[in-house]
């Protein structure tokens, strides 16, 4: 493959990308649909990934019509969601990459959809690798007005690099989620995404790949594996 540009900043979303905690939003939100005989379909989990969680639940509640608030949808996947978040595993390839990146020096951020208290249960057994990371972006900043596919979150990211990029096609975004590649596409950066293998339609994005696994580093002017 020919190069895909000089990539110098890297960042990270966490669902579905760097921890599986993609399969506990189903878990814990098909919970509560049962109480109605609803059913959480992968076309409407496709509506929602990547959108700040309270915005997620109101477009749930309204396309399904179930009898209870989108803040109460809030309040009890949440529930469902804290045991379920501390026990999630590493997505395949994540790891390896990350620390790679780290070994030479190459700046990289999280910009994630979760709330900082969200973000804090899900990390709970990954503190390491996390702290591998400059900082995180989460969906509850103030400098975060809209969350994907608005690009908001990924050009706060990339204005709190300590040595800033010199563009944005400088930054190679990695995502799973259509609203998160639409976003990253928003904001003129590069963008690899690595989507649920269930999803039908893919947006456009620079590279599409199976997992983390068959990232290659030098394809985006990164130092190779």
């Amino acid at each position: 493959m020919g190069s895909l540009g000089n990539v110098t900043h890297v960042i990270f979303d966490l669902d579905g990308l760097i921890l599986n905690t993609e399969i506990l939003y189903d878990v814990a939100i098909q919970k509560i649909l049962d109480r109605f005989d609803k059913t959480y379909t992968y076309d409407l989990k496709m509506k929602v990934m990547g959108m700040k969680y309270h915005k997620s639940m109101d477009l749930i509640q309204k396309e399904l019509d179930i009898p209870i608030t989108a803040e109460e949808l809030v309040t009890e996947s949440m529930c469902n969601l804290k045991e379920l978040f501390i026990k999630c595993d590493k997505m395949p390839g994540a790891e390896r990459l990350i620390n790679h990146l780290r070994k030479h020096g190459i700046p990289m951020c999280i910009a994630t959809g979760s709330s900082s208290k969200d973000f804090e249960l899900k990390t709970h057994s990954h503190k390491d690798l996390v702290g591998m990371m400059e900082f995180t972006v989460r969906s509850d900043d103030p400098e975060v007005k809209h969350g994907k596919p608005h690009p908001d979150i990924f050009l706060v990211a990339k204005s709190r690099f300590q040595t800033p990029p010199a563009s944005s096609a400088n930054c190679l975004v990695l995502e799973d989620a259509p609203n998160g590649v639409k976003a990253a596409m928003a904001a003129d950066m590069k963008c690899v995404m690595v989507p649920d293998p269930r999803l039908e339609t893919i947006p456009p994005a620079h590279l599409v790949l199976k997992s983390l696994e068959e990232f290659s580093p030098q394809d985006f002017g990164l130092p190779p594996f």
